[in-house]
């Protein structure tokens, strides 16, 4: 099933826009009731951090939201020691404080995060939702609020860094891909305030350079992107300009490259 189109822990005063392209919200929402966990999958700028955002307000639950890298351990989600007015005090890690309050952890981009990190989200994946903390002694029991949300983006997997089996099958997966032509032009429009006339090349154009995936990018044209470019274009910008800074300069270094789709974009927009 594919679905379309922060590390503060609040809920949010009302529903982030998000375009569903299939039962995804459902899904998201039966496994919350259930303390299932949830995998999102799915290419860069595609909605993934949206539709968790747009589902943590519509149950109304905190959201606290990692961004992962490679220098993420256990001991940032867990928490750690800390000297503060010269005492040595224990201070909770996001993940930490999401099980003791309850709401949603999203951990975008997980497969960033260095290996240890997963083994602290094992026991929190299956039936025990526990989260022992050995550096202060305690097993914390999630509450049924609770919910772990981790995403990634297959397309950038290499054998270093890729979800091993074990983990992946601890989680309710939901894949995510981009939305058809006549909602994303909806989106795009309704995020830059630029007119669905204007969009409408600018999504074709999209749909073109995400064909290149795979040969002369290694990603194509998110969503995001497209927005940015749009709105570039709603306050003034020529369209030239925006399509080269929003769309072309984020998507490669290559000189070789970049002429190509160049030549892409002018015969989609003349």
């Amino acid at each position: 099933m594919k679905a379309a189109l922060h590390a503060l822990a609040s809920p949010a005063p009302e529903l982030p826009a998000y375009v569903a392209s299939g039962n995804e919200c459902a899904l998201f929402e039966h496994a919350w009731r259930h303390q299932l966990p949830v995998l999102l999958k799915g290419p860069t700028g595609c909605g993934k951090t949206r539709f968790v955002a747009h589902m943590a307000a519509r149950l109304g639950l905190p959201l606290h939201t990692v961004a992962c890298h490679d220098d993420l351990t256990a001991a940032d989600l867990t928490g750690r020691y800390l000297l503060r007015g010269g005492d040595t005090v224990w201070t909770d890690g996001p993940l930490t404080r999401a099980v003791r309050e309850g709401g949603i952890c999203y951990l975008d981009e997980v497969v960033e995060a260095r290996k240890d990190v997963t083994v602290v989200l094992h026991p929190l994946t299956d039936d025990r939702r526990i989260l022992p903390l050995e550096r202060t002694g305690e097993e914390l029991v999630a509450p049924k609020s609770f919910m772990l949300v981790v995403s990634y983006n297959p397309g950038y997997q290499i054998l270093l860094k890729a979800l091993k089996p074990s983990t992946r099958q601890r989680f309710v997966a939901i894949e995510f891909g981009f939305l058809p032509p006549e909602q994303e032009i909806a989106v795009v429009a309704a995020e830059s305030g630029l007119a669905p006339d204007h969009v409408r090349p600018l999504v074709l154009l999209a749909g073109r350079l995400r064909a290149l995936k795979g040969h002369d990018l290694e990603e194509g044209v998110s969503t995001r992107l497209v927005v940015y470019c749009a709105t570039l274009i709603a306050a003034g910008a020529s369209t030239a300009d925006a399509v080269l800074a929003g769309m072309i300069e984020p998507l490669t270094d290559d000189a070789d490259v970049k002429a190509a789709l160049l030549d892409v974009t002018r015969a989609v927009i003349s």
